[in-house]
């Protein structure tokens, strides 16, 4: 990280962000063109997981390249100046490197939702069996994380 200063170095702090954000942005490459993606995600025990429609472009580049970055950030606030160098930005984010993969078995897609549902509702949810198969869940095992911060 060039600027030392900004760099969160405490795991601890580097998951609670995690647990704030609402969004997660997954780049992926398909073969020399990046691809983005904004998804609903829970993680637990250095596993991401998000879910997604059986099919997309997402998962069709998933399926051919399965490494990944992934992002989130939070407390983000514009800084006005007075000259236009002088404006910026108050964040706190995390930058993490993992490998994709997809989860077939029901039960581990039940564990996977409720992963998911549980960073945004502190309830429980029954899933029929219809509906997980109507549905890709991915988890995404994090292979490095580092943290940012600008406040």
């Amino acid at each position: 990280m060039r600027r030392n200063d900004k760099e969160i170095k405490r795991q601890a702090e580097i998951e609670e962000i995690i647990r704030k954000a609402i969004v997660c942005r997954i780049a992926v490459s398909d073969g020399d063109s990046p691809y983005v993606f904004p998804v609903c995600f829970g993680y637990k025990d250095s596993v991401l997981y998000f879910h997604s429609a059986r099919e997309g472009k997402k998962i069709d580049i998933l399926k051919k390249n399965n490494k990944v970055c992934l992002e989130v950030d939070i407390d983000t606030e514009l800084m006005s100046g007075e000259k236009g160098c002088d404006w910026g930005m108050r964040y706190k984010s995390v930058i993490g490197f993992g490998k994709a993969d997809f989860i077939e078995s029901p039960e581990e897609k039940k564990k996977a939702f409720h992963i998911i549902l549980d960073h945004y509702a502190n309830r429980s949810y029954d899933f029929s069996e219809e509906s997980l198969k109507n549905v890709v869940l991915v988890k995404i095992l994090v292979e490095s994380l580092t943290g940012k911060k600008s406040v």
